[in-house]
């Protein structure tokens, strides 16, 4: 793995973990302070804002921008809000950011995700791997929207610790089987799949247009 994509993977993730930490913190040491929805919400709806704004979904990055603002807003006036809703909160925004990510590649006139990542790493690629990873794409998003309303679901209807179980143990635990079952699923219907490994996608996603295969035109298959 090359020094320089092992350096942003690390950083990543320090500032994944930092984030986490961060939470943690707010949530069990400062319980009553009004900028602890500031502190949890805000770094995900910066995100957010971020990656909308470059991928030209303007209305998704304004709205994640004035939510920071109207957060901010209310940690002035000393407003504060329930630990478990910013759980709550916490947990719907992010799969349902991924949701809208994946989703949103499925529009007319655009390269569905799982795609766009595969022709990085796949140099021959065929009509039948196209829809297939357009499939993979829409799998993915029907995913986070069940997780994001199972999520909401289970807080209404369940004690807390039935929610705290499923989002912090069931939840990572569905994701890891939904990538085992689409990479069996994948080898078995599509063998002319090239083996890649998990360096492999991370580096198609980081460098982008830094690919192994040459460009290729957008895919319109339904």
């Amino acid at each position: 793995m090359p020094a320089r994509l092992g350096i942003r993977i690390v950083a990543v993730a320090l500032l994944g973990a930092s984030y986490v930490l961060a939470c943690h913190w707010l949530m069990t040491r400062a319980p009553a302070s009004p900028w602890n929805v500031v502190g949890v919400l805000a770094p995900m709806l910066v995100a957010v804002a971020i990656g909308a704004w470059r991928a030209r979904q303007r209305w998704l990055g304004a709205g994640a921008a004035l939510l920071v603002a109207a957060l901010c807003g209310q940690a002035l006036l000393g407003l504060q809000s329930s630990p478990q809703l910013l759980y709550l909160a916490q947990h719907v925004g992010i799969n349902g950011f991924l949701a809208v990510g994946f989703g949103s590649t499925l529009r007319a006139g655009h390269t569905p995700l799982v795609t766009t990542l595969a022709r990085r790493v796949h140099r021959d690629f065929t009509p039948a791997m196209a829809l297939y990873t357009r499939r993979c794409t829409l799998a993915w998003t029907l995913y986070f929207v069940a997780i994001s309303a199972a999520s909401v679901l289970i807080y209404a209807l369940a004690p807390f610790d039935a929610w705290a179980l499923f989002a912090n143990l069931l939840s990572p635990i569905s994701v890891v089987l939904m990538f085992g079952a689409e990479y069996l699923l994948r080898y078995r219907l599509h063998p002319e799949f090239e083996r890649s490994s998990v360096a492999d996608a991370i580096r198609s996603y980081l460098h982008g247009s830094a690919a192994k295969a040459p460009a290729a035109p957008r895919d319109s298959a339904a």
